[in-house]
Order: structure tokens, then C-alpha cells, then sequence
């Protein structure tokens, strides 16, 4: 339940080819440290053209957070994207995400920097798991504390 079924060396590795050839038809992506660094209210410029790059492709996306609701939705607003915050993961949100896309679960791509909501939620609601490293080294201080606990699941195979 802990493992990713990829690990990527970065968000935007995740192209529309990479999808297709797992049959994958949807993102739902996580926000924090993996489409901005944590508590930031941009989104960098590369993560935009790469979340265009999907749009165009027709791949449905769905922003999953943990974040402040008032955050969560400017940020949410500025993409244009659909989501939810607080999803309250790694316990739920993600099937509501995926009903949302309209998609059967191993169509969809979880994408998120954290072993223990990401991977965890997304292996149990049985989306294809993606693991991508943080953006940014500030984070939530129980995030510290837990990324020590994620090594052995981070490793590559």
C-alpha cells in the first residue's frame, strides 16, 4: 500500500505519452510541493505549460489537497481546475476525485510528493500511484518528521 507504481524525478515528467501508455485517462494531482512549493500562491511557470500540455492533450485533471480551503481555492480559481480541500488524506477525498473525472479507478494517475496521503490514499482508492520529489524543503513541520519515515518507500526499484 506504501509503494508507488512509478516514481518520477519530476512533475513534469509525466507527460501525455507516459499516461497513454498505461492507459491512463486523468490526474488527480496534489497541490503542495507538488504543483507549488508548500504555502506558496503561484504556481511556477514550467508546472503551468506542463498543466496546459494536459489540458490540450484532453486529460482530465482534479486538484486533491490537504491545504487551507481559502488558500486551496485561489489557487484552484487561478487554474481553472475542479478540486477539493481539506480531502483529509490519506482516508478520503480520493474517491470522490475520481467519480469526479467520470473515470474507472486504474484509469487515473495519483500524483503527489508524500508516501504516507498520496501514495497510501491513492494505492487504496486503486489509482495508478505517482511519486514525485517535493518542490520545495519548507513544509508543514509534521511533514518533516514524516518524509524520515517515507525513505525506505522513496527508494527507486
Amino acid at each position: 500500500m506504501f509503494r508507488p507504481k512509478a516514481v518520477l524525478p519530476g512533475l513534469t515528467h509525466l507527460t501525455p505519452g507516459f499516461l497513454r501508455a498505461r492507459g491512463l485517462k486523468g490526474v488527480i494531482l496534489d497541490l503542495d510541493n507538488t504543483l507549488l512549493p508548500y504555502e506558496a500562491e503561484e504556481v511556477p511557470e514550467g508546472v503551468l505549460a506542463w498543466l496546459q500540455e494536459l489540458k490540450e492533450a484532453g486529460i482530465p485533471l482534479y486538484l486533491l489537497s490537504n491545504a487551507r480551503p481559502c488558500r486551496f481555492r485561489r489557487i484552484q480559481a487561478a487554474l481553472g481546475l475542479p478540486g477539493h480541500a481539506p480531502a483529509f488524506k490519506p482516508w478520503f477525498g480520493f474517491r470522490k476525485a475520481i467519480r469526479a473525472l467520470g473515470l474507472n479507478p486504474g484509469e487515473v494517475a495519483v500524483v503527489g510528493d508524500q508516501v504516507f496521503t498520496d501514495v497510501l490514499g491513492g494505492n487504496l482508492a486503486g489509482g495508478y500511484t505517482v511519486l514525485v520529489p517535493p518542490l520545495a524543503d519548507r513544509e508543514f513541520f509534521y511533514t518533516r518528521f514524516i518524509r524520515l519515515l517515507e525513505a525506505p518507500f522513496r527508494r527507486l526499484e
